[in-house]
């Protein structure tokens, strides 16, 4: 073996029912005198509930998916004008997101409190959206000081919408598998991160009120974050980051429809990383289809994530978002230009256009499918 891997420092605090006490504490830990909650004005209830025994001096709910640069603006001026000393984001993927941009320029130390398995708050990466571009970026400011991890915040999250962030969280590992810095402590969390999600997530789809299913969900979520923020952001997260920040796609849907036509396209070239992701979801899945006898271990996985994806219902089409034929020669364009060098399967125009197709029409995704998109036979969502 030989590689080179980067553990970030964070605290973590977990712990069903204990979000009020434990931000609390990293309050006074941090010294904290002038507080800001960054939260949207339909989660503000939850962040009350993780703020009663600490002082709050601002509320901030002006919060947009993927954070536009005009409104990370605005949150910046705010948090300097109110002479703010720490921040605690109370939130999904978007909520952290702004308080990581607000970060990135003032130094503000972030208390994360997650409602949704984005993960974003266990990573040092930032995101910000200008002129139909998402950026994005590595700073250790945009570091979370600590996260404070509460089930029961997650109890309200739809199914339909915990389902999206877990397969978003999913994707973390995943990539992790094979982005640009894997390397064997990374791919190790990522799977566990996966048996984790492939356990949890259909406990919450069964019985939403599964404290224990979300528990596990959340275990999985900062399993993957943690593995994604040393691996680093592979082919996935290029394609999604496109498809979010210049045709403002939703976040988490996004990730959950695209993930098995990366898999796809991704496995046959790189059967040590596919054959990890089966043994993962193999050990997650209460009842797991049989290994096909003969069948590659990318095969195998996909067959195992299509039937997770079947048990919970996952988004199948990017059409169903916004996302339209005519927007993929855009999207082509602007994701050969962020393809990892390090890319498992050389990324073509042909290849990359049919994938998008695919997704787009919600084909069910083989690995023969991907093999027809990287000759360019996939077309209009078919092939021939």
């Amino acid at each position: 073996m030989k590689f080179e891997h980067i553990t970030l420092g964070q605290r973590v605090l977990f712990g069903a029912g204990r979000a009020a006490e434990h931000v609390a504490q990293e309050a006074a830990r941090l010294g904290a005198r002038n507080i800001m909650c960054i939260t949207s004005e339909f989660e503000r209830p939850f962040a009350e509930a993780a703020l009663t025994l600490a002082d709050v001096g601002l509320w901030h709910t002006d919060v947009v998916q993927h954070v536009p640069a005009e409104t990370a603006d605005k949150a910046r001026k705010a948090a300097s004008d109110a002479g703010i000393d720490l921040i605690v984001c109370v939130g999904g993927g978007s909520t952290t997101g702004l308080a990581k941009a607000v970060a990135l320029t003032t130094g503000i130390p972030i208390v994360a409190v997650p409602t949704t398995y984005a993960g974003s708050e266990a990573t040092n990466v930032w995101g910000l959206t200008e002129n139909a571009t998402k950026t994005t970026g590595v700073d250790d400011r945009v570091l979370p000081a600590a996260v404070v991890y509460d089930a029961e915040l997650t109890l309200s999250l739809p199914v339909s919408l915990s389902v999206a962030s877990g397969l978003n969280a999913l994707a973390h590992c995943v990539d992790s598998l094979w982005a640009p810095r894997a390397d064997p402590i990374n791919q190790a969390l990522a799977a566990e991160g996966i048996r984790a999600l492939a356990d949890g997530l259909p406990r919450i789809a069964a019985d939403p009120s599964d404290l224990t299913g979300r528990e596990t969900a959340l275990y999985g979520a900062y399993l993957a974050a943690v593995s994604f923020a040393s691996a680093g952001s592979g082919l996935h997260h290029k394609i999604c980051h496109v498809l979010g920040g210049t045709f403002n796609l939703p976040h988490a849907e996004t990730h959950a429809t695209v993930l098995p036509y990366v898999v796809a396209f991704n496995g046959p070239a790189a059967p040590d990383a596919a054959a990890r992701l089966a043994g993962a979801l193999r050990a997650g899945l209460a009842s797991a289809p049989a290994q096909e006898p003969g069948a590659e271990p990318a095969e195998d996985a996909l067959a195992l994530l299509n039937s997770l994806r079947g048990t919970l219902g996952a988004p199948t089409a990017l059409r169903d978002y916004g996302f339209t034929e005519a927007d993929i020669p855009e999207a082509v364009e602007r994701i050969l230009k962020v393809v990892p060098a390090s890319n498992p399967a050389a990324a073509t125009g042909e290849n990359i256009g049919g994938l998008l197709r695919a997704a787009l029409a919600g084909t069910e995704p083989t690995t023969r499918s991907a093999a027809l998109a990287a000759a360019g036979a996939v077309q209009n969502g078919g092939t021939k």
